[in-house]
């Protein structure tokens, strides 16, 4: 499977909330999106963006909570559940498995915190972004890797 890997420089929150918006739109059931990255890197901010921007397609408006202690919300996104998972206080895959998280990657957009926690059940065909502050306020570096299918959606959200 050929894999792609992109570099991205984020100056702004807003910077990173256009890229999060347009990806929001390009998505489909089954997409998983894994967001790594320290505390306070911008995984909730980017998540956060990309929910209400998805859910502003149908016309919907919500407060988005980070899932921190919840570790899933849901979301009805038209013909499409969207999962926002934050599985920082789970130990292992099984727990992720107890959530329904494993049967949710199959027919859900999720957006998985701290995917480390899946272990094996780690979709070979997620898109990775990991997040990592500079410097600089408000600035962000992501990097992206997943399979190559992932290429056209990255571009439209780059675009």
């Amino acid at each position: 499977m050929t894999r792609i890997s992109r570099s991205y420089r984020f100056k702004s929150a807003e910077d990173t909330a256009r890229f999060a918006a347009a990806l929001a739109l390009a998505l489909g059931p089954g997409d998983v999106i894994l967001l790594g990255g320290g505390l306070g890197a911008g995984k909730t901010h980017f998540a956060r963006v990309l929910i209400q921007a998805r859910l502003a397609t149908i016309g919907a408006v919500e407060d988005v909570p980070s899932p921190t202690f919840t570790l899933v919300q849901t979301y009805d996104a038209g013909k499409v559940e969207l999962w926002h998972a934050d599985l920082y206080r789970l130990s292992g895959a099984d727990e992720a498995v107890e959530l329904g998280l494993d049967e949710a990657m199959d027919s859900a957009i999720c957006l998985i915190e701290w995917p480390d926690r899946l272990d094996d059940l780690t979709p070979a065909d997620a898109l990775r972004l990991d997040f990592a502050m500079t410097d600089l306020p408000g600035e962000r570096l992501a990097q992206a890797e997943g399979p190559e299918r992932w290429a056209a959606l990255l571009d439209h959200a780059d675009g």
